[in-house]
């Protein structure tokens, strides 16, 4: 495929943070919560994922997703996202003024079973009564395991385009594609995007070091939509070892760089480092939190 490394105006950077982030620490409090949120959006981010609308027996870490949505400010021109299991879960989000959905549903059978407890086929219909609750508002389709699962190893790339035209069927109009395990490559990353094209989001982790390159080379093969947190927070409780994510802040780092994202303000993410790091209770993995811009 070729490779264009232009600058770009228009990528997205969802910072997946207060609810993919902090879903892998111990509980926090709706106060820190609605406190990051609101910081991301006033450095910049347009797309974020907030909340979760969960069991809070399930993931305490995201009880109260209501009141963190009653709580944040809603700057215009800010997206903000809600993760959703089933039909429950999205009527709840409408209800508490979600802009967006995402869902998750997994390239790997084993990996789908274990972390959602239902078959691809299951996921598939639930999805489908998802989007009818969204009634026009969007509907992402988080494609886990996509590089590779901890239980099958590789899954063949031709199953994530089926995946796709199957959940295009039942009325889903974006995709984001995920290194669950963080055991994607440039090469891998590659190849599954010469299988589906470039219009798709990218949902990396770190766990091997190699997500900034992941995401530099999917940039470059056209894909101009990253999930991300910020501080690198995040992993995986179904895939032992999993890493965080990508950090806002080591993307913007580069992006900016390259003369792409120039309305995130860099200064204004690493000041929310101290606070979110007091928040969890141990320092951030970012590189650039750690040793700041160049």
């Amino acid at each position: 495929m070729m490779i264009d490394r232009s600058p770009r105006a228009n990528v997205e950077i969802r910072d997946v943070g207060p609810r993919d982030g902090l879903q892998a620490e111990s509980p926090v409090s709706v106060d820190t919560r609605t406190a990051l949120i609101n910081g991301l959006a006033d450095a910049g981010l347009t797309d974020i994922e907030a909340v979760a609308f969960v069991s809070p027996k399930a993931v305490p870490q995201m009880a109260g997703a209501a009141e963190v949505m009653a709580r944040i400010d809603r700057p215009a021109g800010v997206r903000f996202w809600g993760l959703v299991p089933n039909v429950r879960g999205a009527e709840l989000a409408v209800d508490a003024g979600v802009d967006a959905l995402t869902v998750t549903i997994s390239a790997c059978p084993v990996y789908n079973e274990k972390n959602i407890n239902r078959t691809i086929e299951e996921s598939v219909e639930a999805i489908a009564g998802v989007v009818e609750v969204a009634d026009g508002r969007p509907v992402d389709a988080v494609l886990s395991c996509v590089f590779g699962s901890p239980y099958t190893g590789d899954e063949p790339t031709s199953a994530v385009p089926t995946l796709m035209e199957e959940l295009r069927t039942r009325g889903v109009g974006r995709f984001t594609l995920a290194d669950t395990t963080g055991m994607a490559t440039p090469a891998r990353i590659e190849a599954v995007i010469s299988a589906v094209g470039a219009d798709v989001g990218m949902h990396l982790h770190d766990t091997r070091g190699t997500a900034l390159v992941n995401a530099w080379t999917a940039l470059g093969l056209g894909v101009e939509r990253f999930d991300t947190a910020l501080g690198g927070l995040g992993g995986s409780p179904f895939a032992e070892g999993a890493g965080g994510n990508l950090a806002t802040e080591d993307l913007v780092h580069v992006l900016r760089d390259a003369g792409s994202v120039p309305d995130i303000d860099l200064d204004a993410l690493l000041a929310l480092g101290p606070a979110l790091a007091d928040a969890v209770g141990h320092a951030l993995p970012s590189r650039v939190m750690t040793h700041g811009p160049r």
